[in-house]
């Protein structure tokens, strides 16, 4: 898998989206598309829109109530996307460090957003050792031009000088709170290590403080841990209908995994893996082990994967329940099918094979429709929606 910043050519959000209604417009597709295709998948012919351009390295994406888009990018600006216009940077940010693959990074909406403007970032910053992941709280001031009463609600408990695997993936529950994903920081040990957050998938409460059903509470690791054994997870997602939490997290050479984290869970990296170091090497005592969980789904060689969602739309009545995972390596949109009685993966389709470069994060919007975030210096918004009269 190449370096997962190199270039080339949910609820994340969609609780809330959903909850919206699918008749909400989308302020941001009003403006004609600077381009668009049509597509066809196994299931349905899809048009593709560029909705807007030029954005540097976006990373996060969230549909607003009044249908404009949030989006960060790496570098450390976030901005609205509105009638098809990218604002100039949103002020009020907190103090982020872009380095590696650090920077600003995921956005994600609290699910009473309409009314309290408030949303959560998550982004690498400089501390005693170097670099971390942090948490912050911030208000959208009304006229969406700056963030008001931002605070840092929460940074991982050792920074080190490496740039690398920072997670950083926000799902807000159906209770509130807050899950992220933290990677290994490069070092694969640190994630067998309970009391370091580095490898894990966390959970907090909107004002930083640790729930007390968490599985380490009482001394038996980090209190803010909620599973561990993680390589690198830059993607999350609550399916809507079923309240089940899913992570997709990069693999080395081999491995990425989609995983459903439960609470106190070790999901083994770098004890078992199914992939192999880049020198071929092998990792850890092969690919099972008691006391290690598997994976739901994995790819051997890796797609190197960003964001995913669960579909939960009515744009797609035939992706239903599907996850919807994001590939840089591969440039391309995977479709998981998931089976609805016993949750297994029973296919999986490729779409959009380099078509648009390398895909770092998908959302689903109120209408249904999916959002892209293309990787690169002058990155694009995709939207994928059903082709008019398409013939199936």
């Amino acid at each position: 898998m190449p370096n997962e910043n190199s270039i080339n050519r949910s609820s994340r959000g969609t609780g809330l989206a959903l909850g919206l209604g699918a008749a909400v417009a989308l302020s941001c597709f009003a403006a004609p598309t600077l381009a668009r295709d049509t597509v066809p998948t196994q299931e349905v012919r899809v048009d593709v829109e560029v909705v807007a351009g030029g954005l540097n390295h976006p990373w996060g994406v969230e549909v607003l109530p009044d249908g404009a888009l949030l989006v960060t990018e790496r570098s450390g600006n976030l901005r609205t996307i509105r009638d098809g216009s990218v604002s100039e940077p949103i002020s009020g940010l907190p103090d982020i460090a872009a380095r590696g693959q650090g920077g600003l990074l995921d956005v994600a909406l609290a699910r009473d957003f309409a009314d309290s403007r408030t949303l959560f970032l998550s982004y690498s910053t400089s501390g005693n050792g170097g670099l971390g992941t942090a948490i912050a709280r911030a208000e959208l001031a009304p006229g969406g031009d700056a963030l008001t009463n931002v605070e840092e609600i929460f940074r991982m408990n050792r920074f080190t000088g490496t740039g690398r695997h920072f997670g950083s993936r926000i799902s807000v529950a159906p209770d509130g709170t807050l899950y992220f994903t933290i990677g290994d920081r490069g070092d694969a040990d640190r994630a067998q290590d309970r009391s370091d957050h580095a490898g894990s998938v966390l959970r907090i409460n909107q004002d930083g403080s640790v729930p007390d059903d968490n599985p380490f509470v009482g001394g038996e690791g980090a209190p803010e841990i909620f599973s561990f054994g993680h390589r690198n997870p830059q993607g999350m997602d609550f399916d809507s209908e079923t309240g089940v939490l899913h992570t997709v997290e990069h693999g080395a050479r081999g491995g990425d995994e989609v995983n459903r984290p439960e609470a106190g869970l070790n999901y083994g990296w770098p004890v078992i893996s199914y992939g192999r170091h880049y020198s071929g090497g092998e990792i850890g005592i092969g690919t099972a082990a008691e006391g290690y969980e598997q994976p739901v789904y994995y790819w051997d060689p890796s797609i190197a994967p960003g964001g995913m969602a669960v579909y939960r739309g009515e744009m797609f009545p035939e992706w239903d329940g599907d996850l919807l995972v994001a590939a840089l390596k591969y440039q391309l949109l995977v479709r998981l099918d998931i089976d609805a009685d016993t949750g297994e993966v029973v296919g999986e389709e490729r779409m959009l094979k380099g078509d648009y470069g390398r895909i770092r994060d998908v959302d689903v919007a109120p209408d249904g429709s999916v959002l892209l975030l293309t990787d690169a210096s002058d990155g694009a918004v995709l939207r994928i929606s059903r082709t008019p009269d398409a013939i199936d």
